[in-house]
């Protein structure tokens, strides 16, 4: 090769290398958009516009959360699969988008191949609950009283397919008891009949349950995650009371569309880590029982494939459908 030509292939090459820079480095020009795939108000939502909130300010471009709730996360999580790949559509994921895969025949995108993780901003665990007039005290006597009495007492959970009704699935395999699952219209009911005594028990979020606990009208017996919870941190999760490797968490990240740059990726990653510092929006997730993480992308694309697979075997053992 003559020097002519080198010198022209470095040239090139630099070229190049400077213009992928000044992409970076000229990020953001304009708004972003994050998708939230559930209507306004929940636990998803507030996360969103509390860390969206300072990735703006950090940056200097206004994030816009847009929320497109319906068809169980599919609609809002479709347009982030679909969009441009630079970095201006973003998704709040959560742990419905490892569960879809597993009840849903057909998706119009491919949860991990359409998808570029950013990072996994926190994880909340589920608190088991009882009806006082369950004679458990503990897990281990939940278990007992469950196993002398195959079939007979039941869960609630907010719907089929739902976190909670996975999470006690999970239970029921892990453990070889058998209970009927009563699944409602959405958390209310399902806690109005579970204060009510018609239903037993139910795998639910720890926040919304802390004022029944408090007032002697549900018993919790443990949490769901892999540590402690800080909603509930006197209470053993269900792994050290007794059923070793449970864990069945909610969590919530951020992807981009597959193909959007890495140099795009680490700014997002270091400024929404950055936001997850911030003493308001540490309050805020006490508040809401999330505990902060601040993954890598490496890490949230591990833990997206570990928990797809969890979940579609426990799916597929317990044959759930949602069509």
């Amino acid at each position: 090769m003559s020097d002519k030509m080198t010198v022209k292939i470095t040239l090139v090459a630099m070229g190049l290398l400077y213009a992928g820079m000044g992409f970076s480095q000229s990020y953001p020009t304009r708004p972003i958009r994050l998708i939230v795939p559930y209507p306004p108000g929940g636990a998803t939502d507030i996360i969103a516009r509390a860390v969206g909130q300072k990735v703006g300010d950090a940056t200097g471009q206004q994030m816009v959360i847009d929320n497109r709730g319906g068809g169980g996360q599919i609609i809002g999580t479709d347009l982030v699969a679909k969009a441009t790949p630079n970095g201006y559509t973003l998704l709040l994921a959560s742990v419905t988008h490892a569960i879809n895969p597993g009840l849903q025949s057909k998706l119009p995108y491919d949860s991990i191949r359409d998808f570029a993780p950013v990072t996994l901003l926190g994880s909340s665990p589920n608190v088991l609950v009882v009806h006082p007039s369950v004679a458990a005290a503990s897990l281990q006597e939940l278990i007992a009283l469950l196993k002398a009495r195959p079939g007979k007492m039941n869960y609630a959970s907010s719907g089929n397919g739902s976190g909670g009704h996975l999470a006690a699935e999970l239970f029921k395999s892990m453990t070889g008891i058998s209970m009927t699952h009563i699944p409602y219209k959405g958390g209310g009911p399902a806690y109005i009949d579970l204060v009510a005594g018609q239903v037993d028990l139910m795998f639910t979020s720890p926040v919304p349950t802390l004022p029944f606990v408090k007032a002697g009208k549900l018993r919790a017996l443990a949490t769901t995650g892999a540590v402690r919870s800080t909603a509930m941190p006197d209470l053993p999760t269900v792994a050290e009371a007794g059923l070793p490797g449970y864990e069945a968490s909610l969590w919530y990240g951020i992807l981009a569309p597959a193909g959007t740059p890495a140099s795009i990726i680490a700014l997002l990653r270091k400024e929404f880590v950055r936001a997850l510092q911030a003493p308001d929006v540490k309050e805020r997730f006490i508040v809401l029982g999330v505990d902060i993480v601040g993954s890598t992308p490496q890490e949230l694309a591990a833990h997206l494939k570990a928990e797809m697979a969890k979940w579609s075997k426990v799916i597929r053992q317990a044959g759930i459908r949602v069509d």
